[in-house]
């Protein structure tokens, strides 16, 4: 690499401030330097470069490490004349630069998403990681007190209000804390997938870290024997913050999950929320919206754990919200709340089931009921009796599909003909994830991958297919965010007569697939022809064996 001597920044125009923007600076200097100019927006940047370099060079220095090639390393600065810089970061990669001429503002937004805590984290765990030779095998506990534990000067209290602070920056969801015989696991949950947030820590602080939290959600820290819960708030940016926290005892020590609520943000994004923000196809929305029309009946909304069903009705309800209505949920928990709904939380210690709850609200004149979950005969009862007297009623069920919730419903000893007359459709929904829009590149599939995958090769031949490769954006995953593939089964009188005659469930679903219903995986088979989420993905989510149209 040609040295640049600093007469280069004296001869250097100086600009006008107010006439030059940040842009046209940078243009001008790399076309004196002869250097290329790139959008830093535009660049694919390797996460793994990114972690091979100290955090201290990122806080000394403003670049971004793009590449290597193994001879050469490819690097973006705004100020390319800064030789000590230059020379710094060569004796340390041991190799000559390529230098690249970026806007500032876009590398510190960069540096922002990637190490702005890396520097953090390592000081708060430096001696807290897991040691490769153990020098004393006993298994004795630390002892705790709560002037440790609640001392800013603590590295432990450092540690969790960090992977907390980060969580919040990853948009994670859960935070899982697994003990393992010699270490401690820390990982987020993003998109419904875990990943580490940290190296591993050294198994004699695990419970310290427990203890930690356990004083933050109010639990009892001497209690280790029975699987205990909690919540605690914080305030974060001027926002409030709301966690549950749940501990378990295992054989190596205690687990624990901390789920993030954050409902002001969701709040915000709820006065706008609809069926048209989730994901759905066109036609599925027509059916759905039409459905939540009707003056009553019930309207199921069926898949795993996780799966976005309670979502889903919100959305649903804030469609038809109105004035005129009065609409009540029955949930566990009320974890986001709804303006002009009344909402009323099951506690189950103090006997407000689902079943208790729902004939109470049955009392206070509603039109329009959620019910979080039917899980028993007798709240099934109430619900089917009062989508018969003139009530819609919304609610969702565990099953795999639309055919399955009408097998669950039967063995809860629901009379079939109250129930086919109550239900007016079944929704059955997975999240996928979405391919990252800043990394996804096109892929050529072979044959027999497809195959495999039971993807007719006429569907996909002609179609542009993506994957993501990973990125400082999607945490190098290669997927941001996630979408929703569904199946509706509307109840017309020849599915009416074959639920009611107790016919198999594959002639149930062979007549509704007649009738038109498209299936989950056509749904995520053709979000993947559409290049919205990969082949990996729609695998993982749907069922691979099943024939396709």
């Amino acid at each position: 690499m040609a040295a640049h001597s600093a007469d280069t920044l004296i001869t250097l125009p100086i600009s006008d401030g107010d006439l030059l923007n940040e842009e046209r600076n940078s243009r001008r200097l790399a076309e004196m330097l002869k250097l290329p100019f790139v959008d830093v927006k535009e660049l694919h940047i390797e996460t793994e470069i990114l972690a091979s370099i100290p955090a201290e060079l990122f806080a000394r220095y403003s670049f971004i490490p793009v590449s290597d090639d193994g001879e050469r390393l490819t690097i973006v600065t705004a100020d390319p004349t800064d030789v000590k810089m230059l020379d710094d970061l060569e004796v340390y990669v041991r190799k000559p630069l390529n230098v690249l001429v970026g806007l500032n503002s876009q590398i510190q937004d960069v540096l922002k998403k990637t190490e702005s805590d890396k520097k953090v984290l390592d000081e708060v765990s430096e001696d807290l990681r897991l040691q490769i030779v153990r020098e004393d095998a006993e298994e004795g506990e630390e002892v705790i007190s709560l002037e440790k534990l609640s001392s800013d000067s603590s590295p432990i209290v450092k540690l969790v209000d960090f992977t907390v602070y980060n969580a919040l920056q990853k948009r994670a969801s859960d935070i899982h804390i697994e003990t393992g015989d010699m270490e401690v696991q820390i990982k987020y949950r993003v998109d419904g997938v875990l990943y580490p947030a940290l190296e591993p820590i050294d198994k004699r602080f695990h419970s310290t870290i427990i203890s930690r939290i356990k004083v933050m959600a109010e639990l009892d820290i001497a209690e280790k024997r029975i699987p205990q819960d909690g919540r605690f708030k914080l305030k974060v940016k001027g926002k409030n913050i709301d966690f549950r926290v749940s501990v378990i005892p295992t054989i190596h020590g205690e687990d624990c999950v901390i789920r993030i609520l954050d409902k002001e943000s969701t709040s915000e994004e709820f006065k706008n929320l609809s069926l048209d923000v989730l994901g759905f196809e066109p036609e599925i929305k027509k059916k759905i919206r039409r459905h939540a029309a009707e003056p009553y009946g019930m309207l199921l909304v069926t898949g795993p754990t996780g799966s976005g069903k309670t979502t889903t009705l919100y959305a649903v309800m804030s469609e038809i919200q109105s004035p005129e209505f009065k609409m009540i949920t029955i949930e566990d928990p009320v974890e986001y709340q709804l303006r002009g709904v009344t909402q009323i939380p099951v506690n189950e210690k103090k006997g407000l089931t689902f079943a208790r709850g729902l004939r109470s609200v049955l009392r206070h004149d509603p039109d329009k009921i959620m019910v979080g979950e039917i899980r028993d005969e007798e709240t099934a009862n109430i619900a089917i009796q009062s989508a018969l007297t003139g009530h819609l009623v919304f609610t969702t069920v565990h099953a795999n599909n639309v055919v399955d919730v009408l097998g669950r419903f039967l063995n809860m000893k629901v009379e079939p003909y109250n129930f086919v007359s109550a239900l007016n459709c079944v929704l059955a929904q997975r999240l996928v994830r979405k391919i990252c829009p800043a990394c996804r590149q096109l892929v050529d599939y072979p044959d027999e991958v497809l195959r495999e995958s039971n993807i007719p090769l006429e569907m996909a031949r002609g179609r542009e297919l993506y994957e993501g490769r990973g990125c400082i954006e999607c945490n190098g995953t290669g997927y941001r965010g996630r979408m929703a593939i569904s199946e509706v089964l509307e109840l017309s009188d020849k599915v009416r007569e074959y639920i009611i005659a107790r016919k198999p469930s594959s002639e149930i679903k062979k007549v509704a697939r007649d009738e038109g219903m498209v299936t989950l995986r056509e749904s995520a088979v053709k979000a993947f022809l559409q290049g919205a989420t990969g082949l990996k993905e729609i695998n993982k989510v749907t069922f691979i064996d099943e024939a396709m149209k």
